[in-house]
């Protein structure tokens, strides 16, 4: 069973492919996402990694909590389920 963190304070040029290769010493990666804008397609500076065991999860959270990855420190937590929210109209 797989568990996914949130990641905050990814610098806006790190890659998907980076961030899964910094969370790969932790354990196996099963995926990672880097949150953008829809309309710029830039980073939010926020994202997901889905890590294959709970365990592996932790293990992420104990090494690369609080270290520096391209110049940020990174903020990890076990990610909270998606909530359902409505949609919202757009304003243009």
């Amino acid at each position: 069973m797989s568990q996914t963190l949130f990641v905050g304070g990814i610098a806006y040029g790190t890659t998907q492919q980076a961030l899964s290769d910094h969370f790969s010493a932790a354990g196996t990666v099963v995926s990672a996402n880097i949150i953008t804008d829809r309309q710029t397609g830039r980073s939010k500076g926020f994202g997901f990694v889905e890590m294959s065991s709970p365990e592996e999860a932790l293990k992420a959270i104990e090494m690369l909590n609080d270290q520096e990855l391209d110049g940020r420190k990174l903020a990890i937590n076990i990610a909270r389920p998606k909530e359902d929210r409505p949609r919202r109209e757009s304003r243009y």
